[in-house]
């Protein structure tokens, strides 16, 4: 059956009765969603810009929710901006050009530090995953300790380097025994396939080129492959998010809760349909396939907000006054606020922000 308007709806309850519709089998069924989107209050904007990045791990759902047709569903015409490069949403969001935009809770973090009152209203992944430590080809290693004395390329204050500094401190890793070289991703990747350092700490797309380039996956945020611990670990949270700005919030909270619904649908698609969500994605994000299939096979795709989400924003607040990034340290609830999407779906809000 195709979208249920509110106008038609109407048209079916005049026509047959009230009692009757709500007591016909069909409407205990499938039918229901259509009409909570049918009979729901109007979006107060029809046509807006969504700002993201041409990143897997950022804007995934976006790309899909436009390309599959649910923001389109949802009532809304979103036309999606991407730019190249995750920071490059910070400034949009402070100067005022990106009220809606998907990017990651650091840039979200530092901007509400500097004023700026952007909130988040929904998680869409933890990217942990893509935070990884690469060995250069045939690096062996008989423990994590060996890691010691090893020269690893780093942007400095990179984030991966929260992963680093708990993996070390669960395995014993004297971790100021590490010569880390700042080096940016790119330069990284040659100097592993050279042989110039032991290994590279950083992000996707360049941990997939890292491997790529005969490099050998040694452990994520997420997982380790490290000899001694292989298998799931949590050594880091960090996690991708819708944003807008407050007063558009408080503007616009139909065209929100649209918007959500519609991305909820994007990450059902994307973590049933992978094979086709990765055919879409490719050709949008012009990454190739295989690639793109790794990158987001590091990746949990998921609007839930839970305790991972808490823990890990306070994490990286700490880790960013720590590197003096930040002035002052905002607390969650000042640049959080999932009450849309707990009407959407309150399955998908776990914690309380206090």
């Amino acid at each position: 059956m195709g979208e249920l308007t509110r106008r038609e709806f109407l048209a079916y309850v005049s026509a047959v009765g009230a009692t009757t519709v709500l007591g016909l089998p069909h409407l205990r069924g499938g039918l229901w969603p259509q009409l909570d989107s049918a009979l729901a209050a109007a979006p107060e904007l029809k046509e807006l810009t969504a700002w993201g990045v041409i990143d897997a791990q950022i804007s995934s759902q976006q790309v899909i929710a436009d390309k599959k047709g649910f923001f389109a569903a949802q009532g809304m015409g979103v036309r999606n901006r991407l730019v190249q490069s995750g920071p490059d949403i910070g400034p949009l969001i402070a100067g005022g050009s990106a009220p809606v935009s998907f990017e990651t809770n650091i840039t979200v973090i530092i901007v509400q530090a500097s004023g700026v009152p952007a909130i988040i209203v929904t998680p869409l992944a933890n990217i942990a995953g893509t935070q990884a430590v690469v060995g250069r080809k045939g690096l062996t290693l008989q423990s994590a300790k060996d890691l010691e004395g090893m020269r690893i390329g780093m942007v400095n204050g990179a984030g991966v380097l929260i992963a680093i500094r708990n993996m070390a401190k669960e395995l014993g890793v004297d971790i100021t025994k590490i010569k880390f070289i700042n080096m940016a991703p790119v330069d990284q990747v040659a100097a592993i396939s050279h042989g110039e350092i032991d290994a590279m700490a950083a992000w996707e797309p360049w941990v997939t080129k890292g491997i790529g380039a005969g490099g050998t996956f040694l452990f994520s945020g997420k997982l380790s492959a490290l000899p001694g611990k292989k298998g799931p670990v949590n050594w880091m949270d960090f996690h991708t998010t819708l944003q807008v700005t407050r007063d558009f919030l408080k503007k616009n909270p139909e065209t929100i809760r649209r918007m959500l619904r519609a991305l909820r649908t994007a990450t059902g698609f994307v973590n049933a349909n992978r094979d086709e969500t990765i055919n879409i994605l490719s050709t949008a994000l012009t990454i190739p396939k295989p690639e793109l299939r790794e990158m987001m096979n590091r990746n949990t795709y998921s609007m839930v907000v839970d305790n991972s989400f808490v823990q890990g924003s306070e994490t990286i607040t700490s880790f960013l006054l720590e590197l003096k990034k930040l002035d002052k340290s905002p607390k969650l609830r000042d640049y959080t606020d999932f009450s849309l999407l707990g009407e959407v779906d309150p399955d998908l809000v776990k914690v309380k922000i206090q």
